[in-house]
């Protein structure tokens, strides 16, 4: 018996629809309510879109959404970590950069272009979430900033004179 692994004991395995549940303490984190901010925002302006006569803006709330629900499965699933090609919070910066740049250009247009309830609706939508991305690249900009920061100062530099030399 002694060539069988033993199974880990560390953490109890969910099974069913539990297991696609995100985590609680990354729901209440940070990063988490940001996340769930993100989708639901970006869902609400994908329907009102829908809805609305400006109708040829319904892609850019789309794609945000389905980008910021794969981040919450996969940040929630620890699904990042298995991953480690990938610069994740690097990738998860620009998706919000350019998130809140198209959702604030779409928002303009929205409601000074369109008439209607739900153009008016999904303009003020997309401010709110034009705000939510623009806050949570500037939490993973300043987390970065800090990580490399802190890399910096583990480096020492060279200090010894190179007056001692023979390098005439």
């Amino acid at each position: 018996m002694g060539d069988m692994e033993s199974p880990d004991t560390t953490a109890p395995r969910q099974s069913g629809i539990r297991a696609l549940l995100p985590d609680k303490a990354f729901v209440t984190s940070r990063k988490g309510q940001l996340l769930i901010a993100e989708v639901a925002l970006s869902f609400i302006c994908f329907i009102c879109f829908v809805a609305s006569s400006a109708a040829a803006f319904v892609t850019a709330p789309l794609v945000e959404f389905l980008l910021a629900f794969f981040l919450l499965f996969a940040y929630s699933s620890k699904f990042n970590e298995q991953f480690k090609g990938f610069h994740w919070p690097l990738m998860d910066f620009l998706r919000c950069v350019s998130a809140s740049v198209i959702y604030f250009i779409i928002s303009i247009i929205a409601v000074s272009r369109y008439t209607d309830a739900a153009s008016k609706a999904a303009g003020v939508f997309g401010f709110i979430a034009t705000i939510v991305f623009a806050l949570d690249f500037y939490v993973i900009f300043n987390d970065l900033a800090n990580f490399l920061k802190q890399g910096d100062t583990t480096e020492q530099p060279n200090t010894e004179d190179d007056s001692n030399s023979d390098s005439d």
